[in-house]
């Protein structure tokens, strides 16, 4: 009753001050009369707590509460030491660089498990690593099969026709050279020399005088 008591008292001041937001189903408690009414049903019910000792001890509920906690905000190999009161764990400060970066912070024990439980998602959330169609185990099959549905709705891109330049800019192939008479390497072509006109040899006009000297 006095747990009773105090929430309602505490759940009002905090409606009255504007400390309280609604959504979906729950949008007219925002109205003061409708959130009164709802005080008023609770506090007209019996709260009863159901709790019992576990049957193998306090060190079952721990067992059982580290296969939803584990590894979400810090290992236990990082833990190096623990007095009871105070929590020293190994800690890396990615503003430093070198052997600066790592080092062991010491905290109350409840400071560590404030900042433990900021890390618990609440129920119906999932970590984004383990879900999504990045996730390791199905990363390969999902991307392939989005692929496939978005070419059906993406049109391909429109490649422009390539200009095709004039034909004063298009060079003539050169002719392809000769291997090297004395190597048999390939032999590099860098200008065509054209034959001199005064080393062609002309054609005579004069008729040619047959002398018979026998």
């Amino acid at each position: 009753r006095l747990f009773r008591r105090l929430m309602c008292e505490r759940l009002e001041a905090l409606h009255s001050s504007g400390g309280l937001q609604f959504f979906g189903r729950n949008a007219p408690l925002a109205d003061p009369p409708a959130f009164a009414a709802l005080l008023r049903q609770q506090r007209r019910r019996d709260w009863v707590v159901y709790a019992k000792r576990p049957f193998a001890g306090p060190e079952q509920v721990l067992s059982y509460l580290a296969r939803y906690t584990h590894r979400i905000a810090i290992s236990n190999q990082r833990i190096t030491a623990f007095d009871g009161q105070r929590v020293t764990f190994n800690v890396k400060d990615y503003r430093e660089t070198g052997s600066a970066r790592y080092g062991s912070m010491t905290l109350p024990a409840g400071e560590f498990m404030r900042r433990f439980l900021l890390h618990v998602l609440p129920d119906g959330f999932h970590r984004i690593r383990h879900v999504g169609f990045l996730a390791n185990t199905q990363r390969a099959k999902q991307i392939a099969r989005a692929r496939e549905l978005l070419a059906d709705r993406i049109p391909p891109p429109v490649t422009p026709p390539a200009e095709t330049p004039p034909k004063a800019l298009v060079a003539e192939a050169a002719p392809s050279p000769t291997p090297c008479p004395c190597c048999g390497g390939r032999m590099i072509l860098f200008e065509i020399i054209e034959r001199a006109s005064w080393l062609r040899p002309r054609r005579s006009t004069t008729p040619a005088v047959r002398i018979d000297s026998s």
